[in-house]
């Protein structure tokens, strides 16, 4: 059975699979049909989730499975356990609705300290009503409110 090695992050897996099939990140987003952004986009980082479209350019470029690459994508899970003790995450909730639209407000992140980017979403139950549910992922680490 073939070992598996693991990577810990989506953007160390691309990189080390581009270079061992002798890629450069120009030669990788013309063989995937993406960008070059796109591609250093994920190699730094800065990509912690794929679109569906976007997984499947990639495994294809990199000749993998689409399961693989899924293994290091963004993990929703992440943050249990790794917030910092005393943090209220409906507190925060709270304060992103509070704040909407507040071009200053700025909230960190519990987990790497680093500035989430907020919104709220704004949807109807069956009677009309309006309810807002506030969102937020961090720029940094895979954190997220959702």
């Amino acid at each position: 059975m073939k070992e598996v090695k693991k990577y810990p992050t989506l953007a160390q897996f691309v990189s080390e699979t581009r270079e061992k099939l002798g890629l450069s990140q120009i030669g990788l987003a013309k063989k995937c049909n993406l960008t070059v952004d796109e591609i250093s986009n994920i190699e730094s980082g800065v990509e912690l989730f794929l679109s569906s479209t976007i997984r499947q350019k990639l495994a294809k470029g990199l000749k993998t499975s689409l399961g693989e690459i899924k293994i290091y994508e963004k993990n929703e899970d992440f943050h249990f356990g790794r917030v910092k003790s005393g943090v209220d995450i409906e507190e925060m909730k709270n304060l992103i609705i509070e704040n909407e639209g507040n071009k200053g407000f700025v909230l960190l992140c519990p987990v790497c300290q680093s500035k989430l980017i907020t919104r709220v979403a704004r949807m109807y139950d069956l009677e009309d009503n309006l309810m807002l549910h506030p969102k937020a992922r961090c720029s940094k680490c895979p954190f997220q409110i959702t």
